[in-house]
Order: structure tokens, then sequence, then C-alpha cells
């Protein structure tokens, strides 16, 4: 994957340079950082009934919700997981 303009908004990359942002972004965490996959999965599921998501992102923080699900420390900001 090439290198992503930090001032580029997500409507200027594609799909698949959006995916390996995500991916390449939870693959350089630490494995003590994460929740188990179906703790992420559970939560994932209650952010795509939210609201507030947009094309991968939220719009109560503007965090990345599939990394942010990830995280051990990873809070919804409306308390909702």
């Amino acid at each position: 994957m090439g290198k992503i303009c930090r001032r580029c908004l997500l409507s200027d990359i594609s799909k698949e340079q959006y995916e390996a942002l995500i991916v390449e972004g939870l693959k350089a965490l630490p494995p003590e950082d994460l929740v188990d996959g179906y703790s992420c999965s559970k939560r994932l599921e209650i952010c795509r009934e939210c609201e507030k998501l947009n094309e991968g992102t939220c719009l109560a923080c503007g965090c990345f919700v599939e990394i942010r699900a990830a995280l051990k420390k990873g809070r919804c900001p409306y308390n909702k997981w």
C-alpha cells in the first residue's frame, strides 16, 4: 500500500486503501492491548446499529470504529459498550 497523504479525506482514498489502513493499524498494535475477537465483534455489532456510524468512522468522536472496538481501552462515547 502506498503512503496515504495526511491531508487526504477518506473520500480521496479507495475502499482498498481504507481497508489496508485499518488492517495495518491493527497489526501495529501490541496484542496485549487488544480484546478477543468475540468481544470486538459484539462491539462492532452495536456500532453498526448506531446513527453516528459513517463510513467506518464515529461521528461522535472521529475514530475509526474497527480500531476503537479492538482496543481494551476503547470506549463508546455513548457508553453503549
